[in-house]
């Protein structure tokens, strides 16, 4: 396995070797466009491997995608017709390294090597440093007319802000939901569980078949999506002709349709939503529901303060517990970028097309997207327009005009999406992937 930095230095950086990385190496590749990778850990698959040695991965041992198969996959490279619909972490590892291996890519592949800083270089491009995780003393500075950010917004956990009053002197445990990653750090205790994500979902409901107690805190209500609606994975729905329709018609037929399969999400305990379904990144479960209605898991508002071992919430109750998991997101941030360079301040980040920073060229961010669908092949779409950009096969608009488009995106999340930090980079996946596409073609040289 390779821990040098290659030479001769090509043309293009790729940061990161998940699910955005990797595909930005196959288009790169294809296009016969030369570059180098670095990857933290031995392997690739960033988040979807398990126990990765990056030691950033969120990923716990019962997560399954909640996006199908066939709405994950690459068009490149499609996923084996033998796995399920919603595979698991291992599946989903195993079909990344065949990815790779696929494409002769894994040589192409630093890996065990940290990106520590890339700055503006005073000539053009950048100025990118490395050091190899197994030897920390060497560092190498290499120059590239280009750089590729993918590595991913679900690693560097948000904790509350700001914290809950007496949350220091509680004497149970507690932690983020990226540490989670089995259920026996709950057996036989009293948990809290805040949130209403599809993290938090899924832990509470595996907390709830071994603890004493378990309880779903959650600031607001949430609309909860089965995994498949009338026999068909949920997604095959949302990709047909009424999902491609005016966005109040998508509402009408997503509500009509969970109305119908699901019910009212008072009638499971759960606060009514203050807002209309996909109006909010979705959560999918088809567990919660359940355990809800088996009274396994107990519904509480927001969480107040901390009195000892006592959690108190919002509406005056108050639960003794043992364990809280906070479920409260992910900051996007980029550890080796200057503020000066790219600023996420509240998880925002002014980026044209969300892949370009207008002032500064050969800077591109590939998967930094929550999509309404999967992320993976929004990666491989913004690969192409990206390697388009490199090749000269299209140019960008001027300053100005890329930055009236970030503010209309702005001001369009602002009127579609629940006011949060969570829905700053969100897209609508079929609405996004025809922008790209209508960029490409716009704007050819």
């Amino acid at each position: 396995m390779p821990s040098a930095v290659p030479s001769p230095s090509p043309r293009v950086c790729i940061i990161g070797a998940g699910s955005s990385g990797i595909t930005a190496a196959q288009v790169l590749a294809e296009r016969g466009i030369d570059f180098d990778c670095f990857e933290m850990g031995s392997g690739v698959g960033g988040n979807w491997r398990y126990d990765n040695d990056n030691g950033v991965s969120s990923a716990y041992r019962s997560l399954h995608i909640n996006t199908s198969r066939s709405a994950m996959e690459y068009a490149a490279y499609p996923m084996p017709e033998d796995y399920p619909d919603y595979p698991s972490h291992w599946q989903i590892a195993a079909y990344f390294d065949d990815f790779v291996d696929h494409f002769g890519l894994r040589e192409r592949i630093t890996f065990r090597t940290e990106v520590c800083k890339v700055s503006a270089a005073a000539e053009g491009g950048y100025d990118v440093t490395v050091r190899s995780r197994d030897h920390a003393r060497d560092a190498v500075t290499r120059h590239y007319e280009h750089v590729i950010v993918a590595n991913g917004h679900h690693w560097d956990a948000r904790w509350p802000e700001p914290g809950f009053p007496g949350a220091e002197s509680f004497p149970g445990e507690q932690l983020h939901a990226h540490y989670y990653r089995t259920p026996d750090v709950f057996t036989d205790k009293r948990v809290v569980v805040l949130g209403i994500g599809n993290s938090a979902t899924d832990i509470a409901v595996e907390a709830s078949r071994v603890a004493r107690e378990t309880y779903l805190a959650m600031r607001r209500g949430a609309h909860i999506l089965p995994k498949y609606l009338f026999g068909v994975p949920t997604d095959h729905l949302t990709s047909s002709p009424l999902a491609r329709g005016p966005f109040r018609l998508q509402k009408l037929g997503m509500k009509a349709m969970l109305r119908l399969s699901v019910g009212r999400m008072t009638d499971y305990g759960l606060p009514e939503p203050d807002h209309e379904v996909l109006e909010a990144h979705p959560t999918v479960s088809d567990d919660l529901l359940t355990r809800l209605g088996h009274g396994d898991i107990a519904i509480k508002p927001n969480i107040e303060r901390f009195e000892g071992s006592r959690v108190c919430f919002v509406d005056g109750t108050s639960v003794e517990a043992d364990v809280v998991v906070y479920c409260t997101g992910y900051k996007v941030s980029f550890p080796f970028l200057d503020e000066t360079v790219v600023r996420a301040e509240d998880n925002h980040v002014d980026l044209y097309r969300r892949v370009v920073a207008p002032e500064h060229p050969g800077l591109y961010f590939v998967g930094l997207i929550q999509p309404l669908g999967a992320v993976m092949p929004l990666a491989e779409a913004q690969s192409h327009w990206v390697a388009d950009l490199i090749g000269g096969r299209v140019r960008l608009p001027s300053v100005a005009e890329m930055r009236r488009q970030i503010a209309a995106y702005d001001r369009a999340v602002r009127r579609r999406y629940v006011a949060s930090k969570r829905h700053t980079i969100q897209v609508d996946a079929h609405t996004y992937r025809a922008e790209l596409a209508q960029e490409r073609k716009l704007r050819r040289r």
